[in-house]
């Protein structure tokens, strides 16, 4: 474990206004839960940092205090923009979101079950979100559980994501973040091999813990969540299963 003081990675999706859902519930944050998670976090001194900033701590020389925390959101729902976005710039947070390139402007076709086809971002709410300070990662091209394409494939989904991406917002695009933390050996080799400097999991626990910069754990925040979970989420799901503090 790199011998920093423990950073949370926190996993979102969609923020905004539903009922309860009855499955898949840590696709959800009600806007006030995370209005007042987000409140929390100023008020109480977190250091709410970049996920750049995290990796040269991680896996660099750079020093970071207590309480790190990096925010994450996952596929790139409109509804980031409409409720989430606007209460992280009140705060002066910064954000990570990983978008799926080839549904810029679609929907979230790959949810199942009653899931509703959530609207994704389109390309001009992207670089707009982008122009004021929002970091965008890939998150592959259609989202598919990578462990189960052939070699082929999986390159294709990763180049060219990261390259589409890039050419939208004329920026480079370092960050990669495996679609329902789906991956095996083979993947995350691939990812680092097509010139992604991290890549994201759905692995519970602290950034420290992670074996690589392709394996980087995250802690999930869920519609369940009020601000005791929250906070137990935050200190206490340090060390993921299997492994040993």
């Amino acid at each position: 474990m790199n011998p920093q003081p423990p950073v949370s990675v926190l996993m979102y999706h969609q923020v905004g206004e539903f009922p309860a859902p009855k499955e898949h519930r840590a696709l959800y944050c009600h806007v006030r839960r995370f209005a007042s998670q987000m409140a929390y976090l100023k008020r109480f001194g977190y250091h709410v940092i970049s996920l750049q900033q995290a990796f040269d701590a991680l896996f660099g020389s750079a020093r970071l205090p207590g309480r790190s925390v990096v925010l994450t959101f996952d596929d790139g729902y409109r509804n980031f923009r409409d409720y989430a976005w606007p209460i992280l710039r009140r705060h002066g947070f910064p954000a990570t979101l990983f978008m799926v390139a080839d549904k810029v402007g679609g929907r979230a076709d790959w949810l199942s079950g009653n899931q509703e086809h959530a609207p994704l971002l389109d390309a001009d709410e992207l670089r707009a979100l982008h122009a004021e300070g929002l970091d965008v990662g890939s998150h592959t091209l259609s989202h598919p559980r990578l462990s189960r394409l052939d070699a082929a494939a999986v390159e294709r989904e990763l180049t060219g994501s990261k390259a589409r991406l890039e050419a939208l917002l004329q920026a480079p695009v370092p960050h990669f973040c495996y679609p329902s933390g789906d991956y095996n050996e083979a993947v995350r080799d691939a990812v680092r091999d097509a010139g992604y400097r991290t890549g994201l999991t759905c692995i519970r626990g602290a950034a420290n813990y992670a074996p690589n910069p392709y394996e980087i754990p995250r802690k999930a925040i869920s519609y369940g969540d009020n601000l005791a979970g929250f906070f137990w989420k935050l200190h206490m799901k340090d060390v993921p299963k299997g492994q040993r503090p």
